[in-house]
């Protein structure tokens, strides 16, 4: 019966998360009704093992999402995102028209601006560079997708990306573990999402395929956020407010914060915590940690915080309605981090149970090690909650510090498990379903049907030949 009540939560979990009602709600009765299918005390479960779970989530994590969420939309509004993208169009031009979305995803990401924030900028970009290039609209999404969805998220060597930031605190890594295998999985990534857009143009033109005006009616705007804030760390809803400036920054200041953020993030990791000692971190009143639990969050942390100051300092003349700017900002980091929380809290109420003692025990059976069995929970439970977050944090909350075990008693580095752990959240966590998707698909105009096999194609199978590349080297070479 315990299983059985597991199953049914999760599937009325993903049947309702799907037809768009808030997590917030639903996280919560899901779990309460696996807890009760397994004669489980109900307000025990309530509020100690779902709200602990949800509020540990909140205290390690919030401050990259208000950091990443404001940083964000000062970059918005201050014409930043807008000057980048016109940038890269100048530069390479309708000819390379899927070369420079891919390009100017791939830099706004990877330079700490919310996923969200970077979309509704693109979207404009790539449809004024595709119907210049007379390149089908059908191929927006997917270009927009490897550029944002991809390496940029889970790959390359300390993005600022949650996802990134989730396996520091279990696995005690910065965010630049195993570099060199990240750099190789993200060329992988991006040599193959190129190769297989460059593909599907040619097949188009050989077709007389071009541009087409004609737009497929937008998801429901409700339905659309409740999806959109378990995908990333941006409410959609706040990216009208603030106020844009119409006059652009010179690109250069433009790109700054950018670097200034990748900058930071590695002279935190590198030279300025490790010359430190923080062995006071383990007494009770920091809550008896280490370094090690917390190094990667303040990184990201201070990184963020930095390119916030510059932004700020660089465009204040064009940043006038600040304190409008900064709430949105703000606002908008506050719905995805309780929405995520509550997918946390529902996996640790099952994790409680005695019926995930089976669940647990044919997850750690899969052959291959560690990296294995971890790559496959994490995909199956990003794919189920359409999270990569979501399912991340649920999977190392409920098996991190057994794989962490059988990691050492194999001598496999943390490093790889953490790259691992990232990666393997970040692959099927793009199934129709899944809030990036959803909004990705409604800001380009298109449905499903007509650009959702190039998005597979991009987004999974492009990241599933990555991952495993990753885990066949790192079993072989070990950690690099």
């Amino acid at each position: 019966m315990g299983l059985t009540g597991i199953l049914l939560a999760l599937a009325l979990l993903i049947w309702l998360a799907y037809r768009g009602w808030s997590v917030l709600l639903l996280a919560p009765v899901a779990a309460l009704l696996a807890a009760a299918i397994s004669g489980e005390p109900l307000l025990a479960h309530w509020t100690q093992t779902f709200m602990g779970a949800g509020a540990g989530f909140i205290g390690q994590f919030f401050p990259l999402f208000l950091l990443g969420a404001v940083f964000g939309k000062l970059m918005e509004d201050s014409g930043s995102v807008r000057a980048i993208a016109d940038l890269l169009t100048r530069t390479l031009g309708p000819g390379r028209a899927i070369l420079a979305v891919v390009l100017a995803g791939a830099a706004l990401t990877y330079g700490g601006v919310s996923l969200f924030v970077a979309l509704f900028v693109l979207a404009p970009m790539a449809e004024a560079l595709f119907r210049r290039a007379r390149i089908p609209r059908r191929l927006m999404p997917p270009a927009i997708a490897l550029g944002t969805f991809t390496f940029t998220m889970m790959a390359l060597p300390g993005t600022p990306a949650i996802q990134n930031a989730i396996p520091m605190p279990f696995f005690g890594m910065t965010p630049f573990a195993a570099p060199g295998l990240g750099l190789l999985a993200s060329a992988i990534m991006l040599g193959f999402g190129l190769w297989w857009l460059a593909r599907a143009e040619r097949a188009a033109r050989a077709r007389g395929e071009g541009f087409s005006d004609s737009r497929v009616p937008g998801v429901d705007e409700t339905v659309l956020r409740q999806r959109a804030v378990t995908a990333r760390k941006f409410d959609p809803a706040e990216a009208p407010h603030g106020h844009q400036s119409t006059e652009l920054p010179p690109p250069a200041i433009a790109v700054l914060p950018l670097f200034v953020v990748i900058g930071v993030n590695m002279a935190m990791s590198f030279l300025i915590l490790p010359a430190r000692s923080f062995d006071w971190l383990a007494q009770p009143r920091w809550g008896g940690t280490d370094i090690g639990a917390v190094s990667g969050v303040w990184s990201v942390a201070v990184a963020l915080a930095a390119a916030i100051l510059v932004v700020l300092v660089l465009n204040r003349p064009r940043l006038t309605r600040l304190r409008e700017t900064l709430d949105a900002g703000a606002s908008a980091s506050v719905l995805p981090i309780f929405a995520v929380a509550s997918l946390v809290g529902f996996g640790a109420v099952v994790a409680a149970l005695p019926a995930f003692e089976l669940v647990r025990d044919w997850v750690l059976s899969i052959q291959g090690g560690p990296l294995v069995s971890m790559a496959v929970a994490t995909n199956i439970l990003a794919a189920l909650t359409g999270s990569a977050s979501g399912g991340l944090t649920i999977a190392l909350d409920a098996l991190g510090p057994t794989y962490l075990e059988r990691a050492a008693q194999l001598g496999i580095d943390p490093q790889l498990l953490h790259r691992v752990a990232v990666m393997s959240a970040g692959t099927l966590d793009s199934l129709p379903h899944s809030g990036a998707v959803v909004t990705l698909l409604s800001v380009c105009g298109v449905s499903a049907r007509q650009s959702y096999r190039d998005i597979v194609m991009v987004a999974i199978v492009g990241a599933l030949l990555a991952l495993v590349a990753v885990i066949a080297l790192g079993t072989l070479l070990g950690s690099f």
